[in-house]
């Protein structure tokens, strides 16, 4: 018998599914997430889904998992020491930047910026130039490198180095040069070189990205090599364990401790797969995701089943060239901390959070202070006698004693008060829903709401309405959704090239030859991970701009349409996409800035998961009486078993409906029905029809 594990690490828990490729059943797990390590969790969760499912550890064949490892290096500021070469003048590339200080007008007054990530004592200049045009100008004076490099080395303080030359995403040679001879410094010490993590143009940016890959780097490859040599203890030397990259494919262990700037998005891009992968088979091709957890919400916006990708990646204060699913994050989660400032008396929520501990107050781990978790459990749509992850019990009482400290400073009543907690947090969460869609061209009303995470089916039905994007699905194992996408996506990678030229410049025979030999580059990384050609398709893509803009957009396409059309295809479909964004298109100009070759290993179809036993009828379902608090009094409600429900049998609100890892809440004036593919549908009474779009 063969299993895939996924595996995704969050801020409060790390979620667990583990699919049987045979029949399709699968296993969910919640465990604790474990901060100072979390591989502890992981392997934590490992032990208890085996011992839940009966599965023997040594049956799993394939590990994926989502990781926070790179991202918290980044924003704790954990990572390694750097030490930058860079061309003789450019010393000060990462301190000049942009030149660019947030916040409005005045905002350089206030601006503090943070320490460099390879600081000037660490940088030093090599003798070398290469032309805009891949001419080598100047030739590496390789023996005045190599004193600069030794000097350095007496100097250390640093653990990691990066190589970044001007004009180098044309002709990386003098790089190349330069990491020999850094090699024969520094023989144990991991070298990047920006030609290779990211050859494209503006020099600040390509000197950041690979900066910040070299800064992550030992700290992402301890990990999974730690990791890899747990699971291969435990399941045996035939483990494969991948990692799922920001732009939501997957990387071999292998290949993302080498380019570990790739995951620096690595958790939200998991629920996004997921959520494809769910209502994709349900027939809902464009959807508004968002996923709750207990720190923050992550939104996206995903158009014909694809999910949005942008080029670069945002964490913190760091802005890498790196592909990344195009997810808004928002400080509104399960664990948000309520407070009312004493200056306004006004509520706020956020975006202080109290993560795994002490967590909310209702966890009883030490928690007191009042969260959007404990406002769910006072009005009702968290019942108290529902335990988190199977093992967790939840605690009403103190969640009232917690809340009532809001309460009491609004002179308001408990009841109330957290039912402003969800509202405020709702609106967070729609306006980031707002950014993804209004704000992008996108009318919400045009798509369905996909809520997941351990808290977003609690807010499905409220964000319903703020969006009014129906039915508000809510797919199976939503908690534990993140690690479904990670055990059902595909293995990428991509290769890209420069070329800043006008189309009409361009021939199509040209084109094609710079496109073959990005797909052989792309698709070399998958052969090295032992996925044969006749298992990868490849895909490109295009950076277009007008001629003038600092700005491009992204416009996908395979070889066989630049065959049909010809190169025309890439102004018709940048144009629709930049009207869609700005309202407006011109006729010439269309300018190619980047071209590039995406390769992923074809995706293996599971079986899909044995169907409910539609014998049940809604009594059967029913689990207890209770009641929820909803705009200002209290209903009377129901609490159901999901895993018993099935297509024939719709259950209206108001109603709770609870399964393992998450609860769903159906508002007074809504009904939930279930579709062939086990996602739950929530939709006005008045429109039960709407069941696809």
């Amino acid at each position: 018998m063969s299993y895939r594990l996924g595996v995704d690490v969050g801020g409060t828990f790390t979620d667990l599914l583990l699919i049987n490729e045979i029949s399709g059943e699968t296993f969910t797990a919640k465990v604790p997430s474990t901060p100072h390590d979390s591989s502890v969790g992981v392997l934590n969760g490992i032990d208890r889904i085996c011992e839940e499912s009966g599965v023997n550890v040594t049956d799993i064949a394939r590990v994926m998992h989502g990781t926070t490892v790179a991202t918290n290096a980044v924003l704790t500021g954990k990572g390694a020491s750097v030490a930058l070469v860079t061309t003789q003048g450019y010393k000060h590339v990462l301190q000049v930047a942009r030149s660019f200080c947030p916040g409005g007008l005045g905002g350089w007054v206030s601006y503090m910026k943070k320490p460099l990530l390879a600081p000037l004592e660490l940088t030093i200049e090599a003798s070398e130039r290469v032309g805009a045009d891949g001419s080598i100008v100047k030739a590496l004076d390789e023996e005045k490198l190599t004193q600069s490099l030794q000097a350095l080395r007496d100097k250390g303080g640093f653990t990691a180095l990066t190589i970044s030359f001007i004009n180098a995403y044309v002709n990386g040679e003098n790089e190349r040069q330069a990491q020999a001879v850094a090699q024969r410094v520094f023989p144990d010490m991991p070298i990047s070189i920006s030609s290779d993590v990211v050859p494209e143009l503006q020099e600040y940016e390509r000197t950041e990205t690979t900066v910040v890959n070299s800064y992550v780097r030992p700290e992402v490859a301890k990990y999974v090599d730690n990791l890899h040599g747990a699971l291969t203890e435990r399941m045996g030397s035939d483990i494969h364990l991948s990692i799922l990259r920001s732009d939501g494919g997957l990387a071999s262990a292998r290949s993302a401790a080498e380019s570990p700037v790739n995951l620096l998005m690595s958790g939200p891009a998991g629920g996004v797969a997921g959520a494809i992968h769910f209502c994709k088979q349900g027939g809902f091709n464009d959807i508004l995701t968002f996923d709750m957890g207990g720190t923050s919400t992550d939104v996206a916006l995903i158009q014909n089943a694809t999910a949005r990708v942008r080029r670069e990646t945002r964490v913190g204060d760091v802005t890498v060239r790196a592909p990344s699913v195009d997810v808004r994050t928002v400080g509104a989660g399960g664990g948000s901390i309520a407070f009312v400032p004493e200056l306004t008396k006004a509520l706020r929520v956020g975006p202080e959070s109290a993560g795994a501990k002490p967590g909310p107050a209702a966890y009883m781990k030490g928690g007191v202070e009042p969260t959007v978790c404990d406002a769910n459990v006072v009005l009702g749509y968290l019942p108290s006698d529902v335990q988190l992850g199977g093992k967790m019990a939840i605690n009403r009482d103190a969640a009232v004693a917690a809340v009532k400290k809001v309460a009491d400073a609004m002179d308001i009543s408990v009841e109330e008060a957290a039912e402003g907690i969800i509202k405020i947090a709702n609106e967070a969460m729609f306006g980031a829903l707002r950014l993804v869609s209004v704000e992008q061209g996108f009318d919400p009303r045009e798509f369905a709401l996909v809520g997941f995470g351990g808290a977003g089916p609690l807010h499905a039905n409220a964000l319903g309405i703020l969006t009014q994007a129906w039915p508000a699905i809510i797919p199976p194992g939503p908690g534990v959704l993140c690690a479904y996408g990670d055990a059902t996506t595909q293995v990428r990678d991509e290769a890209s090239q420069t070329l800043v030229s006008l189309i009409d410049n361009l021939t199509d025979d040209a084109f094609k030859q710079v496109l073959t030999e990005l797909a052989e580059k792309a698709s070399s990384t998958l052969l090295a991970d032992g996925i044969s050609m006749d298992e990868q398709t490849i895909t490109y893509e295009a950076d277009v701009r007008y001629t003038g803009q600092a700005f491009q957009l992204c416009v996908p396409f395979s070889k066989q349409d630049l065959e049909d059309k010809g190169l025309s295809l890439l102004k018709k479909h940048f144009d629709a996409e930049h009207t869609q964004l700005f309202t407006f298109a011109l006729e010439e100009g269309h300018e190619v800035v980047m071209v590039r070759a995406v390769a992923t290993a074809k995706s293996k179809a599971l079986p899909t998961h044995p169907p409910v036993n539609t014998s049940y009828t809604l009594e059967d379902c029913m689990l207890t009486d209770s009641q929820i608090y909803y705009e200002g009094s209290y209903h009377d409600a129901v609490i159901y078993e999901r895993r018993k429900l099935h297509e024939a049998l719709s259950v209206k609100g108001p109603a709770v409906i609870c399964e393992m890892d998450s609860t769903t809440v159906v508002l007074p004036g809504y009904v939930a029905t279930v579709d062939s593919v086990g996602n739950l549908l929530l939709n006005p009474l008045s429109n039960p029809e709407s069941t696809g779009k």
